[in-house]
């Protein structure tokens, strides 16, 4: 990547902390650092001249780059860190292992010791970090001695060898430091609310503990003892500030895809964190449209759908800031109030924000601003890019659409001349297709467009994409062929992740320059086609006149249908249930007739 060319993209990054990502042409990842202001940082490798030749090579290379915003430097500190172990890449200092990052121990025995450690064992023990500061977490752990008093002690303190009288007291006990379990001086349940006490704190829950000094300091202010109130008032104050633990990076999170929404009239933000292992692998966000004053509730849920389809998310637990009901029920949805996923929540609504407020900026700047000249600089460009023998005046896109296996629809958008050309939009009901299959339904639909066309004898476009790569491009070259436009119009396939180009009968696809004007163009004209499918499939349900495979089935009804699909939220969980679980929903007769489509005659129809 130029200067030149960095200087377009460098005022959508953000100045806030967070880690950035550069990757290469191919989309391997090539580094990841971390930034107190991400524009600054990022913008420092494209501004000088590096003594470095790795550092110079690795500019070089630079063909897309990724952030991901942060609370603070602490967390973008430990995000760089983790993401640097899982992925390695190359033009990162190797890191072998985390000995020598600190962590707080929770300690699985009877009257459990909290001490520091940097070895990290399998034990059962519940480990807290890793912390950025040794200092601070050495800190914290004399902060804790001095107001929960725990035992240090090395003594196995099972309960048998306390009632047989085998250990003594210590100094600690003496000094006030240790309430002595050893002796029985301390049961089980007050050495448990002392340590509940004790990991509120490490946790970043201080309300409990602010109480308690709050409340000490207004006793001793009332007995006159200023001096304790003082120091009281100066623990306080270090609780406050202590920087305890990490969203971010926190094992105990495990993997998670946390999804965060912001409205602003018919205009939805969702933005996407794929959380793996505790940490934030994946940072992702998209812009909805409504058309039929939909619930915030149903937005995301489309939204989560897409997110997770798109990204292959195995995730099994989604963080969302507001109930929903998902139709998969395997699938566990969480509404935090506080702790780790509450954090996590919050870093994905600052990343939805951030995305928002970019969006109108780079709509205010672009919008209507092109001339006719600068389009027709752009069509040439698309034109040499993918060497069509034909100026593309006239371009058509086409994407499918269904939803968690019901509801087939199709949807095709018109450019010309480069701008959206909304009277020649077309929707399409599958008809010919039972149940859901991509290549089936391209093939449909781009028949039903082209033979049309040729009939009326009205222009052919020069370009048609097939959104969906080879096995949709291949589905539509067959309808192409049976019409009779092999050579008269190109048509090329749009991978859905990675944006590379196919065209029909070529093993190796093409990728064109991501902030060149006519991937922008193409990038522009998918996602038209996406919203208008969306919002179209989005219609087509809601007025319940879509028809899915359970229709196809004799004897069953619409409503019957729909009746089921209210109720199990899904064609694939319907496939799952017994004939008596549907027969509760629909009686014994029709649940036969489903159950028997779906797997033939079984033992357990009657």
């Amino acid at each position: 990547m130029t200067q030149q060319e960095f200087s377009i993209i460098a005022p959508s990054i953000p100045l806030q902390p967070g880690i950035y990502k550069y990757f290469d042409v191919e989309g391997s990842l090539l580094y990841v650092g971390k930034a107190k202001s991400l524009r600054k940082r990022v913008s420092s490798y494209f501004s000088k001249t590096f003594t470095s030749y790795k550092t110079h090579e690795l500019v070089q290379r630079i063909h897309k780059i990724e952030f991901t915003i942060v609370n603070d430097e602490h967390d973008a500190f430990l995000l760089e860190n983790s993401l640097i172990k899982q992925f390695q890449p190359l033009f990162n200092i190797n890191l072998k292992d985390d000995k020598s990052y600190p962590y707080i121990v929770i300690k699985n025995e009877p009257f459990p010791r909290v001490f520091f450690t940097r070895k990290k064992l399998n034990d059962g023990s519940q480990y807290l970090g890793p912390y950025t500061s040794i200092v601070r977490v050495k800190e914290l752990l004399d902060f804790i001695k001095q107001n929960i008093p725990l035992r240090t002690c090395k003594l196995n303190l099972t309960e048998n060898n306390i009632n047989k009288k085998k250990f003594k007291v210590c100094l600690e006990y003496h000094l006030g430091n240790c309430k002595g379990p050893c002796e029985g001086f301390q049961t089980n349940e007050e050495y448990n609310e002392d340590l509940s006490q004790l990991k509120n704190i490490l946790k970043g829950n201080l309300t409990p503990a602010i109480k308690a000094f709050k409340a000490a300091m207004q006793e001793y202010g009332q007995n006159l003892e200023f001096e304790k109130a003082e120091i009281v008032k100066k623990k306080l104050e270090n609780l406050q500030q202590y920087k305890f633990k990490s969203a971010i990076v926190s094992e105990r999170t495990g993997t998670v895809d946390v999804f965060s929404i912001l409205e602003e009239g018919d205009t939805a933000y969702v933005n996407y964190l794929a959380v793996s292992n505790g940490t934030v692998i994946q940072t992702q966000t998209i812009t909805l449209k409504k058309k039929l004053n939909e619930t915030a509730e149903e937005v995301l849920v489309f939204a989560i759908a897409q997110l997770r389809q798109t990204f292959n998310s195995e995730a099994i637990e989604l963080i969302v800031p507001f109930p929903i009901e998902y139709p998969e029920n395997e699938i566990i949805v969480t509404v935090p109030k506080g702790g780790d996923k509450k954090k996590l929540l919050e870093v994905s609504e600052k990343n939805t924000d951030y995305f928002k407020e970019e969006s109108k900026r780079k709509n205010a700047l672009h919008l209507g601003t092109m001339t006719d000249s600068e389009r027709g600089n752009v069509l040439h460009q698309l034109q040499n890019d993918l060497k069509l023998s034909a100026l593309p005046v006239h371009i058509e896109c086409f994407d499918n659409s269904n939803f968690q296996g019901s509801f087939p629809v199709s949807a095709m958008v018109c450019f010309k001349n480069g701008l959206p050309s909304k009277n020649d939009y077309r929707k399409f009901n599958v008809k010919t297709v039972e149940g859901i299959n991509d290549f089936a339904t391209m093939s449909e639909v781009v028949y039903r467009r082209y033979k049309r066309l040729t009939e009326e004898k009205l222009p052919i476009p020069q370009l048609i994409i097939i959104d969906g790569g080879k096995g949709q491009l291949s589905a539509a070259m067959e309808s192409i062929t049976k019409v009779g436009l092999i050579g008269k119009t190109t048509v090329v396939g749009l991978a859905k992740n990675e944006e590379e180009i196919f065209f029909p009968g070529d093993s190796q696809s093409i990728k064109l320059s991501w902030n060149s004007e006519s991937l922008k163009l193409i990038r522009r004209i998918r996602d038209e086609v996406h919203r208008f499918g969306i919002t179209f499939h989005r219609n087509q349900r809601s007025k319940g006149s879509l028809t899915n495979e359970l229709e196809q089935i004799k004897g069953i009804s619409t409503t019957t249908a729909t009746i089921l699909l209210q109720k199990f939220k899904s064609v694939k969980n319907i496939k799952e249930k017994t004939t008596e679980e549907l027969a509760v929903i629909i009686g014994t007769a029709r649940s036969k007739l489903i159950y028997e489509y779906f797997h033939g005659n079984k033992n357990n129809i009657d």
